[in-house]
């Protein structure tokens, strides 16, 4: 099943179930609120010469829709860091459970804001403890539906097989780069790692003029991979593995340097009774679930 992705008027990227280009071609109509695309349409013109092909085509969209009625459908908030763990976790939902699963991805600080301007998400999957609990706190999210799904891991990377060393901390200080890339602390966890990092190891104010500021960890490792910066913290998710090991040159950050980046999901309270999402939060904390994050570089609890 394709996915495609969409940036909505608000800068949401919307990734769908079906393919957004065959609903568009189908005949939706104007986006819903957010810049979101309607999830179906179908066009279909009265004719006159035609009336049974119509009714064929009526009675084929009604039960279409019928079918759709029983299955449930869920938008999803999901942290940048993990926007590669979500194809192969909607691929596997979907297809046992015949719900249709919708995210988009963003800095978790960005998501949380959209959130509490009552954006139309149904769970949120942040990139740390503290924005789900306090949307449990404003009653926002319900409580009981809180646990961590991941605990991510920070990574020192650039794109030069030769230029990290084994001793990460070692080569920030003695071979400093000119641009280093971390997300915003404000607005991604990744990025208050990266800053307690560089505190804790005594280099932040030295680092000032030269980091790239990203607004989330997708953004630093872009930034990386482009050749705007020439190393930067980002996920270890993030690094594609070819023969068990990542591209070019990475530092795992040690754990002692920066507080643990517990990833925790919610089901927003809007959509207490959503079955899809109920649905999908139990996947992501079942075995299947865990199995496919864990595949991703995420550690487990």
């Amino acid at each position: 099943m394709m996915r495609s992705g969409m940036r909505g008027g608000d800068g949401w990227n919307v990734i769908m179930g079906l393919d957004f280009r065959e609903k568009h071609a189908a005949g939706a109509s104007s986006p819903l609120p957010g810049g979101i695309p309607p999830v179906s349409g179908l066009a279909v013109r009265r004719s006159r010469r035609c009336p049974a092909l119509l009714a064929v085509v009526l009675l084929a969209v009604a039960c279409t829709r019928a079918g759709d009625a029983r299955a449930g459908e869920a938008l999803v908030a999901v942290a940048t860091n993990f926007a590669e763990v979500m194809p192969p976790l909607v691929e596997a939902f979907e297809g046992r459970s015949g719900h249709e699963l919708r995210y988009t991805t963003g800095s978790t600080g960005q998501l949380y804001a959209q959130i509490s301007k009552r954006a139309p998400f149904d769970a949120f999957l942040a990139a740390d403890t503290e924005r789900p609990e306090r949307l449990v706190a404003e009653e926002r999210a319900v409580a009981t539906s809180r646990f961590t799904y991941a605990r991510g891991r920070l990574v020192l990377w650039s794109r030069d097989a030769n230029r990290i060393e084994a001793d990460g901390a070692g080569t920030l200080r003695d071979a400093p780069p000119r641009k280093l890339a971390m997300a915003n602390p404000r607005l991604a966890p990744y990025g208050a790692a990266a800053r307690e990092t560089l505190e804790r190891l005594g280099l932040w104010d030295e680092f000032k003029p030269r980091i790239a500021m990203a607004q989330n960890v997708g953004q630093a490792y872009a930034m990386v991979h482009m050749g705007a910066a020439e190393m930067g913290f980002v996920a270890r998710s993030a690094l594609p593995a070819k023969d068990g090991d990542a591209p070019g040159s990475h530092w795992p950050v040690p754990a002692a340097l920066h507080d643990p980046i517990r990833q925790d999901a919610v089901l927003l309270a809007r959509s207490e009774d959503n079955a899809a999402a109920r649905a999908f939060l139990d996947f992501l904390a079942g075995p299947q679930g865990r199995r496919i994050i864990a595949d991703h570089g995420y550690e487990m609890e």
